[in-house]
């Protein structure tokens, strides 16, 4: 956000101008940063960064009249108060606007989570949880871990949000841990898109890949089982079939050959 806040006509050709400026970052706009820039024909003579704190001069002039405001402890509050009426008490506003133009146009995409553990090497008891946020817009994403309903604030990490290159973005939060039986872990996600946070809760069974493979294995078992009891049956009718042929064919070939003995 952008504010003038001081335009000074000095003569027909000189003028000089003061700005300031507002931005915002972070997932929730939480962090901001003030810019106060001063101007003389066009020409950039100071700045006031907040997350350096101090002024920066480009002119001869300049440089020496930033040394001494820098060593102006009255010029550093000035500073913070304009920051807080400038940003942080109209924090609302720029989120709001945000919020209202992503969901006028419809802009959203809610993430896809999955969450999967991941064993440690060497036979250590410690292992890793991920989670995983796929494919959502806008890049603002909350990730948080959730340990029999309280936050989990140690050995948590985050990967950041990653393009995906197609306007989409992707992202991963990490947990170690000790497995303790009947503790209920689980990933909270917080994104635009969403309504209401999106819990996943961790599921210490077999994972879905790992079921599937069983499941195809044991689908395969049956069918061949059953193959190899209908061929057994097969073989059997089949067999019991000829037996009964050579049984009726028996006695005509007795009779034959005592009639060509006769």
């Amino acid at each position: 956000i952008n504010y003038i806040s001081f335009i000074s006509v000095l003569t027909d050709e000189d003028f000089y101008q003061v700005r300031a400026y507002c931005t915002f970052k972070g997932p929730h706009f939480e962090e901001t940063e003030y810019i106060l820039t001063s101007f003389f024909n066009k020409n950039l003579m100071m700045e006031y960064n907040s997350t350096r704190g101090n002024w920066t001069g480009f002119t001869a002039y300049s440089i020496e009249a930033a040394k001494w405001w820098n060593s102006d402890p009255l010029d550093a509050i000035t500073r913070k108060i304009e920051r807080k009426l400038l940003c942080t008490d109209t924090l609302d506003a720029p989120k709001a606007l945000y919020n209202d133009i992503i969901h006028s146009y419809n802009l959203t995409t809610i993430p896809t989570v999955k969450l999967k553990s991941v064993k440690r090497p060497n036979g250590e008891h410690t292992s890793t949880l991920v989670c995983s946020a796929y494919n959502f817009y806008p890049k603002q994403i909350r990730m948080m871990w959730m340990r029999n309903g309280q936050e989990v604030t140690t050995d948590v990490s985050y990967s950041g949000e990653m393009p995906n290159g197609d306007w989409y973005y992707q992202t991963h939060s990490y947990l170690e841990y000790i497995p303790t039986s009947g503790e209920k872990i689980a990933c909270m996600v917080e994104h635009l898109g969403l309504s209401e946070p999106m819990f996943v809760v961790w599921d210490p069974s077999l994972p879905v890949a790992q079921q599937t493979q069983i499941a195809v294995g044991l689908c395969g078992l049956v069918i061949g089982f059953v193959i190899a009891i209908s061929g057994f049956i097969y073989y059997n009718k089949k067999s019991a079939a000829y037996i009964t042929v050579c049984q009726s064919k028996e006695p005509n070939s007795g009779r034959s050959t005592k009639r060509s003995h006769d």
